[in-house]
Order: structure tokens, then C-alpha cells, then sequence
């Protein structure tokens, strides 16, 4: 299970792109389109998850159960990109909506990776092991031994 389901993606995606997101061939039955678009919603999705977890690692246990609002709304946003990407965004046409809120989701990931923004996960989780260890020896001048010198 993902940080979002096929059916949010799906219903991001207007019925006139199907065609030129499966591919070259038209497929005018709208059965068989939906048939052919799942498995490539389905790696999309993987993908971006994918993405999002690379960057929530650093500071969280990923998969994240259950999913936060905003990480369900960037990885609709991360999954409708991967799929447009495929046939090539348009800067300067509509397809460009679809870049700008990639790079707000990727923005966003990198801020909750540098710690700038919290997610708002903490009943239970314990922040994602980042192998940093800190040693020292005991301590050996304080107020009371230093007392008279």
C-alpha cells in the first residue's frame, strides 16, 4: 500500500491523456484504457513513494503507517509528474501545473529532511537511526572538585 491509492491518481488525470500516457497506440474502449493505465498509476506511484521515503529516512522509520495528509496530497502530486514525464512535460503549456507542484513536493521533502518542517509524527515513532553516536569520558573538573583552588 502506498501513500496514496490508484483511484486519487487516476481521478487527477483527465480522460483525453490516458491515451498518450499508456502510449503510441489510440485505445478508444474506455474499459481497456482504464485496464491498461493501472499498472502504469500503480509504478508511478511506487516511484514516488519511492522518492518521498529517500528523503524521510534521514529523520523518520519509512513507510510511514498511517500516512500524513500533506505526504498523501505530494505523492498524488510526485505520481501524476512520473506519469506525465513520460510523455514530456510542456513548460510553457498546461502540462507545466504538473512541474511547478512537483518541485513544491520536492521542496517540501527537502525542508522535512533538513528538519525545517515537521510532519507531525511522534505518538510512538522514534526518529530513524542515523548512526550518529556521541562518547565522551567522564567528567572531570566540576564546581564541587574545583572548590578552594
Amino acid at each position: 500500500m502506498g501513500y496514496c491509492s490508484i483511484e486519487e491518481v487516476r481521478g487527477m488525470i483527465k480522460a483525453d491523456a490516458l491515451n498518450a500516457i499508456i502510449g503510441d497506440e489510440y485505445i478508444e474502449d474506455e474499459a481497456e484504457r482504464e485496464d491498461k493505465i493501472i499498472p502504469i498509476i500503480e509504478e508511478a506511484i511506487s516511484d514516488a513513494d519511492g522518492e518521498i521515503d529517500g528523503y524521510l529516512a534521514k529523520r523518520y522509520p519509512v513507510p510511514l503507517s498511517p500516512t500524513p495528509k500533506a505526504i498523501n496530497k505530494f505523492s498524488k502530486d510526485i505520481a501524476v509528474y512520473n506519469l506525465f514525464s513520460r510523455i514530456g512535460i510542456d513548460a510553457g503549456e498546461k502540462e507545466s501545473n504538473y512541474l511547478t507542484r512537483y518541485k513544491a513536493a520536492v521542496r517540501f521533502l527537502e525542508n522535512v529532511a533538513r528538519g525545517i518542517i515537521d510532519i507531525g509524527i511522534h505518538d510512538n515513532i522514534q526518529k530513524a537511526n542515523t548512526g550518529f553516536r556521541a562518547d565522551s569520558n567522564p567528567r572531570l573538573f566540576s564546581r564541587n572538585s574545583m572548590r578552594g583552588m
